[in-house]
């Protein structure tokens, strides 16, 4: 599960660490889906495969966000927590890649950062006291195993009425 909290431990940058977990029950690993900077996305609006989105954390409010910093443990690309309120910058977008139209809640995706083209990854190395245990999540250049992702719980929206009429609208 994707994780992240208001610690800033192994981070080159200083910025909010995001880490890997596998506890079910953890209450920091909720993100929420939004439009890329600077684009309104409305609620109930599925997202395209392709499109640029941000994930904000629930609980702290910043974006999943990354930047040509060096990851602490694996020597990948850092990647971190950024911004207040949801407000970041463009290091904040990251493109879901998908197969079919839409990201599908129960496919595994990747995201591919937009600025520097690395795919969200978490390969297995552990951080020590004071996150012990928790896997360092990180940008790897290459598509791999290592970077799909799926939702594994949440609040999902119905689509739009008007994208209800679009899906299914027929010309005669």
């Amino acid at each position: 599960r994707l994780h992240s909290h208001d610690v800033r431990y192994g981070s080159g940058s200083g910025q909010q660490s995001v880490t890997g977990v596998s506890a079910a029950d953890d209450g920091n690993s909720y993100w929420r889906v939004r439009g890329r900077t600077e684009a309104v996305c409305e609620r109930g609006t599925p997202v395209r495969c392709g499109q640029a989105i941000r994930l904000t954390h629930l609980g702290t409010g910043r974006n999943l966000h990354s930047h040509r910093f060096t990851s602490p443990l694996s020597g990948n690309q850092e990647v971190s927590a950024f911004g207040e309120a949801g407000e970041g910058d463009y290091l904040d977008d990251w493109t879901v890649v998908c197969s079919g139209t839409y990201w599908a809640r129960d496919s595994e995706v990747r995201f591919q950062h937009t600025s520097t083209d690395v795919f969200l990854s978490v390969t297995g190395e552990q951080y020590g006291r004071p996150i012990n245990g928790q896997k360092e999540v990180h940008g790897m250049a290459a598509s791999s195993q290592n970077n799909y992702w799926k939702v594994m719980e949440g609040i999902f929206m119905q689509p739009s009425e008007a994208f209800k009429a679009e899906q299914y609208h027929a010309e005669l």
